[in-house]
């Protein structure tokens, strides 16, 4: 009596393999596995798969004699070429600088009128100052120059100090109350002036964006008194000490009441650190030019 789950006794069951049988389409014997029907076959293990092994483990071994490619600790093994990133990746900055320097050098003049007219070299040199913006302005100002809380927006074209380039370069290298070269600007506290003035006063200076600013009211000759030496008549700024426009749309701590009411309480005194002696005068006076040209759009409103 035949066992049908005895392997051995299947049909076409190869005597010499004992429970395996022969495939009698391929002629490989079976591995004696059978999956509802689906028998397993033992066919060789491809050729081109060893030799893709061996190609690899042999790569592998004159890479590491040649390459780096041990650690040591602290260092690793530098293999026979020598080869090092490190020196690589500096030799190909300095080869970057020595091809920039060439133009860059040009910058150093600060004679603004004469790069602004040079449309060859000013194409070339704002993809690099747009990276020179991004790696030291746009944390505070935005990467567009949009601004943010305390930060001034630079898209616009309300300025403090102005917004030509000689005027930006010198911002840019001394900073706003970072040190004694620096431009100075603070906000005074109001503290002294009685609660119900101060709230009189945010409410005219919150409503000088809109165009609502009464001039016929109390507040609007508190302002006169109190602010307008600073921000200029009806709020339009002062160049010369650094005050912010209160009409623009743009305030750097914010226009709503409750802000004003605590600048009028406390007062501010905003920081900008001065970059000369992080970046050099030509990289200075091309991020002069890239900041001013994001108000190229609202020339017609610089102040």
């Amino acid at each position: 009596m035949t066992d049908q789950n005895d392997p051995r006794q299947l049909p076409g069951a190869d005597p010499h393999t004992g429970n395996r049988k022969v495939d009698p389409v391929t002629g490989y014997s079976t591995t004696g596995h059978d999956w509802g029907g689906i028998s397993e076959l033992n066919t060789a293990f491809p050729k081109l798969v060893i030799w893709a092994l061996v190609l690899t483990f042999l790569y592998s071994v004159i890479a590491w004699i040649l390459l780096p490619a041990w650690p040591l600790g602290r260092d690793y093994t530098r293999g026979l070429l020598g080869l090092d990133q490190g020196v690589e990746a500096v030799e190909g900055f300095r080869e970057l600088t020595a091809e920039r320097q060439g133009w860059l050098d040009r910058f150093a003049t600060g004679d603004f009128a004469t790069l602004q007219s040079d449309a060859a070299l000013m194409g070339r040199a704002m993809p690099a100052a747009a990276r020179l913006f991004d790696d030291n302005c746009a944390a505070c100002h935005g990467t567009t120059g949009q601004g943010g809380p305390g930060f001034p927006v630079l898209a616009d074209g309300s300025w403090l100090w102005s917004g030509t380039p000689e005027e930006v370069a010198l911002t840019i290298r001394h900073g706003i109350n970072a040190n004694d070269d620096s431009r100075i600007a603070e906000m005074p506290a109001f503290d002294w002036m009685e609660r119900a003035d101060r709230e009189a006063l945010a409410d005219y200076v919150a409503a000088l964006p809109e165009g609502r600013g009464d001039t016929d009211i109390p507040a609007a000759a508190l302002f006169a008194e109190n602010c307008a030496a600073c921000h200029g008549e009806g709020g339009a700024g002062g160049l010369e000490v650094g005050a912010p426009s209160l009409t623009d749309a743009s305030v750097i701590y914010g226009q709503d009441r409750d802000t004003i009411l605590r600048t009028l309480a406390a007062g501010r005194i905003g920081v900008m650190p001065a970059w000369s002696g992080r970046l050099s005068e030509a990289e200075i006076n091309l991020l002069a030019l890239y900041v001013t040209s994001l108000s190229a759009g609202n020339a017609e409103t610089v102040q």
